[in-house]
């Protein structure tokens, strides 16, 4: 290497955050040219997905910036954390399943005496700098210290709400094993995850770790961190089988007919976690609406809404999108109503064990801002009419309200 390559090189790397994590190479690399799944140079959906915004963004950034809007997108009050206590977690689950929803997308799923923690964020904002980007509308819950032994670690895709470098880094002082998608090992060992800790699942691949069974199933979305997205790590949805109990983990994903083949291959599930958040007619393809979502449920419980218990996610934590905050769980429970499914809408940070009775209180509404008269809302002015709010893709810059010097969520494309 001559010494001006030398100096660009170093330049390079200065200008890089650590959050941007690294990009595969070498080894890591041959293996994603060699999945059935990357092609022309690029990981491909299941199905065809747009991950740039459709649509003209003249009609989309007055539904961001106008001031009705923009109150509804976030709380009215604090957000009822529930009081978790380091007692509560350490009691094992009577049943041998219990869910703790922290918030998002991050779950500590307790099944058949592990733990399994889902897309764990304890970070302030999710975005690679401290002072910018999606705030947290509420604090987490636990403390991670205080949350106790985690067995095995799963990350869905390598977007800022889904893969945080400051909880990675701690949670590599625990014992716990990282099971991830093809390539997003590449950022964990950039952090300091030894690569004995961590196993990489192409989609349809499995692997054993603490006693249960982890399967990389497909899922419809991107993946990206740095300014170049690539499109070489893979996004995911997970499923986790234990001797007695299965649980399924969407990841972040647009509807597609690939729910029911997993349900086929892999369910009935004790329990799924599906994204309700986020979604937009501006970028329909990446992300579920709460009927979509619980339309995947049903698939993945093989045509049977009854069928284990729905617990939504991807939504009350971070301002990603337009729509109204509280717009995901009221759809969600509308939807639930009208195919009979159980579903389970827990405060942040409270255990349940679906056997035992299911959280329905509908606790947001004491804190969801109300239109003013004769405001739009966010579906008014989406430019495919009523059924969903112009909304935006993780990770996007901007602050938990939308004011000023907040910049437009865009999906990370």
């Amino acid at each position: 290497m001559t010494g001006s390559s030398q100096k660009r090189a170093r330049l390079a790397a200065a200008l890089r955050p650590a959050a941007f994590g690294a990009d595969p190479a070498g080894e890591r690399m041959e293996r994603i040219r060699r999945s059935p799944n990357f092609a022309n140079g690029v990981f491909v959906n299941p199905v065809s997905a747009r991950t740039a915004p459709s649509g003209s963004m003249l009609k989309f950034l007055p539904t961001y910036f106008r001031k009705e809007e923009r109150v509804r997108r976030a709380p009215t009050g604090p957000v009822p954390v529930h009081p978790t206590t380091i007692a509560d977690l350490a009691t094992p689950p009577a049943s041998g399943l219990r869910l703790t929803w922290m918030g998002h997308s991050t779950v500590l799923a307790e099944i058949d005496g592990r733990r399994v923690l889902f897309d764990p964020v304890w970070g302030d904002r999710c975005s690679p700098f401290s002072f910018a980007g999606p705030k947290r509308v509420h604090p987490v819950p636990v403390p991670l210290r205080e949350l106790g032994p985690v067995d095995v670690v799963v990350i869905s895709h390598d977007h800022y709400d889904h893969l945080d470098m400051p909880t990675i880094r701690a949670l590599v002082r625990s014992a716990a094993h990282f099971v991830v998608p093809l390539g997003v090992g590449a950022h964990l060992e950039h952090w300091g995850v030894p690569a004995k800790r961590m196993t990489e699942l192409d989609w349809r691949e499995s692997t054993e770790a603490a006693g249960l069974r982890f399967t990389a199933t497909p899922a419809r979305h991107f993946c990206g961190r740095a300014l170049r997205n690539t499109q070489h790590t893979l996004w995911a949805s997970w499923v986790v089988a234990g001797p007695e109990h299965r649980v399924y983990h969407s990841g972040d994903t647009g509807y597609f007919p690939g729910f029911a083949e997993i349900g086929e291959e892999h369910g009935p599930f004790d329990a799924t976690m599906i994204q309700i958040g986020a979604y937009s007619d501006f970028w329909p393809d990446i992300h579920m609406t709460p009927e979509e979502g619980m339309r995947a449920h049903v698939d993945l419980q093989g045509g049977e809404p009854d069928r284990g218990i729905m617990l939504p996610i991807h939504w009350g934590t971070f301002n990603l999108a337009p729509h109204p905050w509280e717009e995901p769980a009221e759809g969600t429970l509308t939807a639930a109503t009208a195919v009979g499914a159980r579903v389970a809408v827990p405060r942040p940070g409270e255990p349940f064990e679906p056997v035992a009775g299911l959280p329905l209180d509908p606790w947001w509404r004491a804190i969801a801002a109300r239109p003013a008269p004769g405001a739009l809302t966010a579906a008014a002015v989406s430019p495919q009419g009523p059924g969903r709010g112009a909304a935006a893709s993780d990770g996007g810059p901007g602050d938990q309200t939308g004011g000023p010097g907040a910049a437009v969520p865009l999906p990370q494309a």
